[in-house]
């Protein structure tokens, strides 16, 4: 059980990481188990300075994402992995050291497959986007559980696979 706001920081460094390596390998019930089922919401956005609004490329609840990507299997995919680098830029934990919120950087790459893009030559890696995740926790007993995940892209063009949580 954290004793203070470094070891409470640390525990939501730690969730962020999980998370990453969840989604990386498609674990999508272990990444849901990071999040606070009752509170828990996601979002993909991308801000478009042409109507000077974030587009909304995604969005849900635990229990709507738990149904997503329940169906993923069913879905015609490129199944090219997603390998995330992701860096934790800040942790601000409140006062009484029950919620933090943090930003970290993202970068998502991309292994193309055999045959899947013909345009691409198989095996080479490739940028698939970048951007930041602003996130929101609750801490009980020295656990963060996400309870927001705001994913702000700097892309505002996603290829296949962009229905996975990113």
């Amino acid at each position: 059980m954290p004793k203070n706001g470094y070891e409470t920081a640390q525990a939501v460094r730690d969730t962020i990481y999980r998370a990453s390596l969840a989604l990386d390998d498609f674990s999508w019930q272990d990444w849901l188990d990071l999040c606070a089922p009752d509170e828990f919401h996601y979002m993909i956005t991308s801000f478009s300075p042409e109507i000077g609004k974030n587009m909304i490329y995604l969005q849900g609840s635990w229990k709507e994402m738990k149904l997503m990507v329940d169906m993923l299997p069913k879905h015609n995919t490129d199944h090219s992995p997603l390998h995330r680098h992701t860096s934790v830029y800040t942790v601000d934990v409140s006062a009484d050291g029950k919620t933090a919120e943090a930003v970290s950087s993202v970068v998502i790459y991309q292994n193309m497959l055999d045959g899947i893009n013909s345009h691409i030559d198989s095996g080479e890696s490739r940028l698939f986007l970048v951007g930041k995740y602003h996130d929101q926790f609750k801490i009980e007993d020295g656990v963060a559980k996400f309870t927001k995940r705001d994913t702000r892209l700097g892309n505002r063009r996603l290829d296949k696979g962009s229905h996975y949580p990113i």
